[in-house]
C-alpha cells in the first residue's frame, strides 16, 4: 500500500463519524478486523477455517464478563479476550493444522461447535439471554467511553493496530514463508521449514486478532450472545472476505463495510433482506471472481502495461 493511499484512508477514518453514524462505523470496523484476521489465514496460508466464530465470540464473552462482573477497565477486558482467543487458537490449531483442505475446515467447524454448546450451558454466559448491558467504563480509568465519538476513535485505533500487525506480518520474512507454504507446501518442506510450526503460529496470530475484534465488538454493541459463537458467524466472515477479495490487504475491509451496510440499510425490507442479500452476493461472486478489491487491483495491473506501452510509442514517435 503506497503512502498517499494510506494517508487518504487514515484521513477518511478521522472524518467519517461526522458524516456517518458512529455506531455503524464501529460495527463495520470490528467486522473488518475480524475479516482481516481470517484473511491472514486463508489468503496467505491457504487454510480455510469454518470455526473462527469460536475465537470472535469467545473473546466477546470473556471481555463482557470481566468488564461487567469483575469491573475491569475496557483495555484489560479486551486484552483478556485476546489472551483467551489465542489460547483457544493454540489448542484448536494444534489439533487441526495436521489436516488439509476440507478435513481442516471440518475439524475447525467441529471444535467451534463444541465451544458453542459450552456457551449454551455455561452459567456465566447466561444461555440464550447472553451478557447484556455491558458498561463501557473509562479507558485506563481516565477516558469516558460512554460518549459515542470517543468510543469510535478508540475502536478506530484498535482497528489500526490490528491492521498494522497484519500488514507487517504479510510483508515480513515470516509472511513470505507463509506464502511459500500456500503456493507449494512440499517445496517449503524440502527447503527445511517446519511447516506445521509456521501454520500454527499463523493460526494463533489469526485467532488472537479475531479475539481483539470480538472483545471490541462486545463493548461496541454492549452485548455478547450466542450469535457471536454460532457457525453462521464463521460463514459470514467467509462471505465478507469473498466479497472484498481473498488474499488482498484491503479486501476484507471493503467487504465488511458492504455487508454491514446491507444489514443496516436493508433492514426495513423485513424477511426479504436475506433474499436481497443472497441475490447481491451471487451477482458479486459470479461477476467479480476475485472480489471487489481483487478485481480493481487486477484492472490496475492490466492498465499499467497499456499505459507503459502507449508512453513508449509516444517517445518513439518523437
Amino acid at each position: 500500500m503506497n503512502k498517499p493511499i494510506a494517508l487518504a484512508l487514515l484521513a477518511l477514518l478521522v472524518v467519517a463519524p461526522f458524516f456517518v453514524y458512529p455506531s455503524f462505523l464501529m460495527t463495520a470496523l470490528c467486522f473488518a478486523l475480524f475479516a482481516c484476521a481470517f484473511n491472514l489465514l486463508i489468503g496467505y496460508v491457504g487454510l480455510l477455517s469454518f470455526g473462527h466464530a469460536a475465537y470472535f465470540g469467545g473473546a466477546a464473552y470473556i471481555t463482557a464478563h470481566v468488564v461487567k462482573v469483575w469491573g475491569w477497565t475496557p483495555e484489560l477486558g479486551i486484552l483478556a479476550g485476546v489472551v483467551v482467543a489465542a489460547f483457544l487458537g493454540l489448542i484448536f490449531g494444534s489439533l487441526a493444522i495436521r489436516r488439509q483442505g476440507i478435513y481442516f475446515a471440518m475439524i475447525t467447524l467441529a471444535l467451534s461447535q463444541m465451544l458453542y454448546f459450552f456457551a449454551v450451558q455455561a452459567p456465566f454466559t447466561h444461555g440464550e439471554d447472553g451478557i447484556q448491558a455491558i458498561p463501557r467504563r473509562h479507558l485506563f480509568g481516565l477516558i469516558d467511553l460512554s460518549d459515542s465519538l470517543t468510543m469510535y476513535y478508540f475502536v478506530a485505533v484498535i482497528f489500526l493496530i490490528g491492521f498494522a500487525i497484519i500488514y507487517r506480518t504479510i510483508h515480513s520474512p515470516f509472511g513470505q514463508i507463509l506464502k511459500a507454504i500456500r503456493e507449494n507446501e512440499p517445496r517449503a518442506v524440502s527447503l527445511g521449514y517446519d511447516v506445521d510450526r509456521f501454520k500454527l503460529m499463523a493460526f494463533v496470530l489469526s485467532t488472537a486478532l479475531c479475539g481483539l475484534a470480538g472483545g471490541t465488538k462486545a463493548l461496541v454493541s454492549q452485548i455478547a450472545s450466542l450469535t457471536d459463537v454460532h457457525w453462521a458467524m464463521s460463514g459470514e466472515v467467509v462471505l465478507i472476505t469473498l466479497v472484498g477479495g481473498i488474499g488482498t490487504v484491503l479486501g476484507p475491509v471493503v467487504g465488511a463495510f458492504i455487508v454491514i451496510a446491507m444489514q443496516n440499510y436493508l433492514a426495513e425490507w423485513g424477511e426479504w433482506v436475506l433474499v436481497i442479500q443472497g441475490v447481491i452476493f451471487v451477482v458479486i461472486v459470479m461477476s467479480l471472481r476475485r472480489g471487489v478489491v481483487g478485481e480493481l487491483v487486477a484492472l490496475w495491473e492490466r492498465r499499467k502495461p497499456s499505459a507503459a506501452g502507449a508512453e513508449a510509442k509516444a517517445q518513439a514517435a518523437h
